[in-house]
This record gives C-alpha cells, sequence and structure tokens, in this order.
C-alpha cells in the first residue's frame, strides 16, 4: 500500500470458517449400511484435504444453538478454497448439515513497527517517495519481511492442533473521538505493541490466528484462539478487555466455541455416542469401519 499512515500486512493462508447444524435425528434414522457408505465417503475427503501440503482442514464439534459442527479450510489462494468448498458440498453427508454461518478472511500478519521504520529508512536515503527506486526499494523491503522464517512460519502454519478452539470477528471502531482510521499512525503503533504484550503473555497456553476480512466479510478481522484448556481462553480474552486498544477500539461479533476432533473421529462425532476426540497423530488415516 505504500502509504505512511497505512500499516502494511503480510498475508499468508485464505481460510474459509464454516459453521453446520447437524440434523442428527435424520441421520439416525438411516440404515447402518448407509450410514456407513455416507461416513466412508466423507472421511476419506477430509482426510485428503487435512494431509495436503497446500491446503489444511480443521473439525470441531461447537458447543451451544449456533451450529454443530465447524470446519476451518485453508488453502494457498480463494480459487483453491472454492474448490474444496465444492468438494465438501459434493458429499452425501451435506444432506444431513444446514448452513447455519460462514466467513471469509486471508491469514494476515500486521506490520504497524515495520511499516514505520521502512518509510524511516527511505526519507534516511533520501529517496523520493512513490518514485521509481524509492517503490522498488519498499517492495524489496517488503518481500524480505515476507521471506524472514520468523514471518514465513506464521503465514504458511498448519491448523493448530489444541483441543479447544474460540472464533470470532471483530472491529477496529469509528465512532467521534472514538475513530481507530482517524487516530495518528504513531498512537495506534503504541496501542497495537501493548496489545500485543497481551497476547505473548499467554504464549505456550494460547495458539492466536489473525486474519483479515476487510473488504471479503462483513467484519474487519477473524480470530481463531486454541488451548488445552478453555479457561485460559477465558482468561486471555477478558484480560484483553481492559487494553486500550480493546476497551476504547473494540468491536466484537458472535462467538464460536467448542472442542476440535481428528478425522479419524468422524465417525464418533456422527454417531453421537461419546466426545470425538483430537489425537496425537492427526494425520493418521481415517478409521473406516
Amino acid at each position: 500500500m505504500r502509504h505512511p499512515n497505512v500499516p502494511e500486512a503480510l498475508d499468508g493462508w485464505a481460510i474459509l470458517h464454516r459453521m453446520f447444524r447437524f440434523d442428527r435425528r435424520r441421520w439416525d434414522a438411516l440404515d447402518a449400511e448407509r450410514r456407513q457408505t455416507i461416513e466412508r465417503e466423507a472421511a476419506e475427503l477430509l482426510a485428503s484435504l487435512a494431509r495436503d501440503a497446500d491446503a489444511d482442514l480443521g473439525l470441531a464439534q461447537t458447543l451451544g444453538h449456533k451450529g454443530d459442527l465447524l470446519l476451518t479450510h485453508y488453502a494457498r489462494s480463494f480459487d483453491a478454497l472454492g474448490e474444496m468448498q465444492t468438494q465438501v458440498d459434493k458429499l452425501a453427508l451435506r444432506d444431513f448439515l444446514e448452513p447455519y454461518e460462514s466467513y471469509v478472511s486471508i491469514l494476515e500478519l500486521g506490520l504497524y513497527e515495520h511499516t514505520a521504520k521502512i518509510h524511516a529508512e527511505l526519507r534516511d536515503r533520501g529517496l523520493k517517495p512513490h518514485s521509481e527506486d524509492w517503490n522498488a526499494a519498499f517492495d524489496a523491503m517488503m518481500d524480505a519481511a515476507a521471506r524472514d522464517p520468523r514471518n514465513a512460519g506464521r503465514l504458511w502454519a498448519r491448523i493448530p492442533r489444541r483441543r479447544y478452539v474460540c472464533f470470532y470477528p471483530m472491529n477496529k471502531k469509528r465512532d467521534g473521538a472514538d475513530n481507530w482510521y482517524a487516530t495518528p499512525y504513531e498512537e495506534r503503533a503504541k496501542l497495537m505493541l501493548e496489545h500485543g504484550k497481551i497476547g505473548r503473555s499467554f504464549h505456550g497456553h494460547v495458539a492466536q490466528v489473525i486474519s483479515g476480512s476487510i473488504g471479503f466479510d462483513d467484519w474487519e478481522w477473524g480470530v481463531d484462539l486454541y488451548a488445552d484448556d478453555p479457561i485460559v481462553l477465558k482468561r486471555l480474552v477478558y484480560t484483553m478487555r481492559f487494553d486500550e486498544a480493546s476497551s476504547r477500539f473494540g468491536e466484537f461479533g458472535r462467538f464460536w466455541t467448542g472442542m476440535q476432533f481428528s478425522v479419524s473421529q468422524l465417525g464418533v462425532f456422527l454417531a453421537g455416542v461419546g466426545s470425538p476426540a483430537l489425537l496425537a497423530d492427526d494425520a493418521a488415516e481415517p478409521a473406516l469401519r
């Protein structure tokens, strides 16, 4: 974007969240052979998507009335994401899954501090803003940031394999004096630095995936939180409520919460005989009956 008031961002996976209601009573009414056939077809496809080097798939049993199943799709592009969506929609199992909600975004790594450094360095080098040399230098520094192993690892990381997941969308407020986009860059950068410190204080306890959705969906960002203990998710979100970037400027959508499970546990979910587990070897072949 190359604008001194606009923070740059690095983009990774294209992401689609899909929330479904499962018609369990109609499923249970099928004869056992038909259920087995449908389950086998679905498990084979979902396992192939989860194993794909250029894609990923997460399954979660959601709690509450806002759905029963959350599918999280990762792909290298929107086109590939559309292919994954179509493949799932062609499954016989979709006859028993009612779409409830969805969310489209791209995994994003914000660069508030790095953006300011780029503009400062190019200014110190005496390059004329937006000249050919200035643009080339700017793009080269952004490309270097994208290739930095620390950034690349985050942009293309697989879906965190942690038992509990929470997803919600959010905006930055645009309301009178509390307009994030009319706030000076330096103040926004400082607020985001403090906001990030809170997140880092939960390092090792929570895996966080931030995705940008401006221009793609109804909110500006999507947030996925993954943890081995659901209480940790509550503590993180609550703590961040006291952070000024959230308390003054944050607006939040609906929350979806549930338990991730392995593709090989799809049959457990469909049968409703227990809680489907997230197994240590999540890349294993589905246990087909």
